[in-house]
């Protein structure tokens, strides 16, 4: 079982033959008498069941790796719209478990306790307005130069603070 760890599993493509009889398939349970056969995290898979969790991409498809994180079986491009490129809170660099509520601002991931303004230390909620200046977060109040224009300011609503179990 994955909890707030991330598994990077090579997808290998094995043939099948004689030798995949009585393997069962991880993704349906249906036995496997395909020709070739899919082995990615110490399971086997036919091809058509080892699929992304979100886009239902076949993973032995489209790549040699796939990710594991929160129950959910993920291709690359998924995993980093979902977690980011490491997994990690873009403010304190810490991991964060997939079952945890994030922020979201210009493809950063962020712990809520985190997302905060740079100046007072406030924490933003969703349906606060607020800047995002060169990787930094300012609240409405605290944004810098006082007159950015508008189209600089993002505002948290509705999918600004999101399940990552859900986001699909």
């Amino acid at each position: 079982m994955v909890n707030s760890r991330v598994e990077a599993s090579a997808v290998a493509v094995t043939g099948g033959g004689g030798g995949s009889a009585g393997r069962s398939c991880a993704g349906c349970g249906g036995r496997i008498a395909d020709r070739f056969l899919l082995f990615s995290m110490e399971r086997y898979w036919h091809t058509r069941c080892l699929k992304c969790s979100c886009c239902h991409a076949q993973l032995g498809e489209i790549g040699t790796t796939c990710y594991s994180k929160g129950g959910m079986i993920l291709c690359k491009n998924d995993y980093i719209r979902l977690f980011g490129h490491s997994g990690a809170c873009s403010a304190c660099g810490q991991s964060i478990p997939a079952s945890e509520m994030v922020m979201r601002a210009q493809g950063n991931v962020y712990h809520l306790k985190c997302f905060t303004c740079a100046t007072c230390r406030n924490r933003l909620v969703p349906g606060d307005r607020f800047h995002y200046v060169n990787g930094t977060i300012f609240c409405e109040h605290d944004r810098p130069g006082g007159a950015l224009l508008s189209s600089h300011l993002t505002s948290l609503q509705g999918n600004g603070m999101m399940p990552d179990q859900k986001v699909c």
